[in-house]
């Protein structure tokens, strides 16, 4: 269920032309995160919203996109964003 929803709320924000969402939480179980129920999740997005934009800009835009989830369904969150000419 969190998966689709970061699906979605990436795919409204960033319009991915690649989009992958891992849910690595079973790895974690028993992790303090874990327990409050914040999942492990890993995100491998290709969008030209990143164009221009550093590494750091990028992750700020992913997590702007997930707003609240942020919070309390995401505990832990990989990422790899990149720009259609870099996906290559």
């Amino acid at each position: 269920m969190t998966v689709d929803l970061i699906k979605s709320l990436l795919t409204e924000s960033l319009s991915p032309e690649q989009l992958e969402v891992a849910d690595n939480s079973q790895a974690h179980a028993g992790h303090a995160g874990a327990q409050s129920g914040g999942g492990h999740y890993h995100v491998r997005i290709v969008s030209s919203a990143f164009e221009g934009k550093s590494l750091v800009q990028r992750h700020q835009l992913i997590y702007k996109s997930l707003g609240d989830l942020m919070k309390q369904e995401i505990h832990a969150l990989g990422i790899d964003a990149f720009t259609p000419t870099e996906s290559n």
